[in-house]
């Protein structure tokens, strides 16, 4: 028996309003800088779109057949780059945005990368290791002849981990029939992977957070901050800032939040999650994501999944501050409202660059096969995101635009200059 894993249509409605909204700062972005039509056509699309589709024997004896997609957004600039999730609600439109999205990332922080994404339509959670294996080395076999560490170089995202990159990175070596550590990023230490990839995301937030808040006057030490989200990059930020000496106010997960306007206890919190990261479960006196999103504080962080602050609440929002960890959690009209009010957003694909950056360090070690200590990481990571946040904190000022349109005229600027000089446009 062949069984079929769906899609879900919902959430191909609701992704297609996010490459909408994304294609739309693009094209502004471009029309500000001064490029031509012909160049926003190329770059609202991948380059390449592939589907493709994965049998896996499941443990029951039964044959399952998943769809998985790999968009590479375009690779003017140099290979290209980005995750691969494992998640029930993965359409091919979130796909092409997350792709797009990655681009902007790595043109932020002058990576020599375009973009990438990757994801298949599965339930992880309801899987056995075996299973995980086999749909990890089924994917890498469909994708292998457009992927490769001089093509396009994947990466963990939702729902996947060092030890599915490394089977993955086991697959193309046995497919290539050479070791091929550089094909992939965020492998385990000891099979070429760097230090300091698991927390990069989070490292990159707390920094631009920092630069954020030495802009409006405001020391992290004083300052009250809630971390809407308790996942890898949620909980990593609310440690960091909790050892920075900034009172961390409110923190959430899927079933609900916490507030406590004296400051929360991290270390506790961390010590009594569970296996997928949720600890509101443990309390009576929660309240929901969205009532938390309203609280007082002076740096609110989006950090769980899109659409979280919109029109409807962002005239609601008491901080100074909002620091976006999550891919598009802020609408396009709440961003407008939110910097009408004089609060500074910085927006998503400058603030969750960590990630990629530090992925970039890895592929750069692989490349060499000389490997950096976590100190000279933090360092080389430091310098990045600072310069990145100033370029687009300054980029703002003088073209008078919100800090979301600045950041994509940055990120998109690459791109378009490569592709005009390979004669694409």
């Amino acid at each position: 028996m062949v069984a079929e894993q769906p899609a879900d249509s919902n959430s191909n409605q609701e992704n297609m309003d996010v490459l909408s909204s994304t294609r739309t700062v693009i094209k502004t972005a471009l029309e500000k800088l001064g490029y031509p039509e012909e160049v926003y056509s190329l770059l609202k699309e991948p380059l390449r779109m592939m589907t493709v589709r994965i049998p896996v024997r499941m443990d029951d004896g039964n044959v399952k057949v998943f769809t998985g997609y790999r968009a590479q957004h375009n690779d003017a600039v140099g290979p290209t780059k980005g995750g691969i999730r494992f998640h029930p609600k993965v359409t091919e439109n979130e796909i092409k945005a997350l792709a797009i999205w990655m681009s902007l990332k790595a043109g932020i922080v002058d990576l020599p990368y375009g973009g990438a994404k990757g994801g298949i339509v599965c339930d992880p959670r309801e899987m056995s290791f075996r299973e995980l294996e086999g749909l990890s080395r089924g994917y890498v076999r469909a994708v292998s002849q457009i992927v490769g560490p001089t093509k396009d170089i994947p990466a963990p995202d939702v729902f996947t981990n060092s030890q599915i990159m490394a089977w993955m990175m086991d697959e193309y070596s046995r497919i290539d029939e050479f070791n091929s550590p550089g094909f992939i990023t965020g492998k385990p230490i000891v099979l070429g992977g760097s230090h300091g990839r698991e927390t990069a995301t989070a490292k990159g937030v707390t920094i631009v957070l920092k630069e954020a808040a030495n802009k409006k006057g405001l020391n992290v030490k004083d300052a009250r901050v809630i971390v809407q989200g308790f996942g890898n990059a949620g909980s990593y930020l609310s440690k960091f800032l909790h050892d920075s000496g900034a009172k961390v106010v409110g923190i959430s997960d899927a079933y609900g939040a916490l507030y406590d306007p004296k400051g929360l206890d991290i270390d506790y919190l961390l010590d009594r999650r569970d296996s997928f990261g949720t600890v509101t479960k443990l309390f009576n006196n929660t309240i929901t994501n969205k009532e938390l999103l309203e609280q007082e504080c002076d740096i609110l962080v989006p950090a769980a999944v899109e659409n979280q602050i919109t029109k409807e609440n962002a005239n609601n929002i008491k901080a100074s501050i909002v620091v976006e960890a999550a891919n598009g959690p802020t609408t396009m009209e709440a961003t407008k409202i939110l910097t009408d009010r004089g609060i500074l957003l910085v927006p998503d694909v400058l603030a969750s660059a960590g990630g990629v950056t530090v992925s970039y360090f890895e592929w750069v070690q692989n490349n060499q096969g000389y490997y950096w200590s976590e100190q000279e990481i933090d360092q080389k990571l430091n310098e990045i995101m600072i310069k990145s946040f100033n370029t687009i904190y300054n980029t703002a000022k003088t073209r008078r635009v919100d800090m979301r349109l600045s950041a994509y005229m940055v990120g998109v600027r690459k791109m378009a200059e490569a592709s005009r000089f390979r004669g694409w446009v």
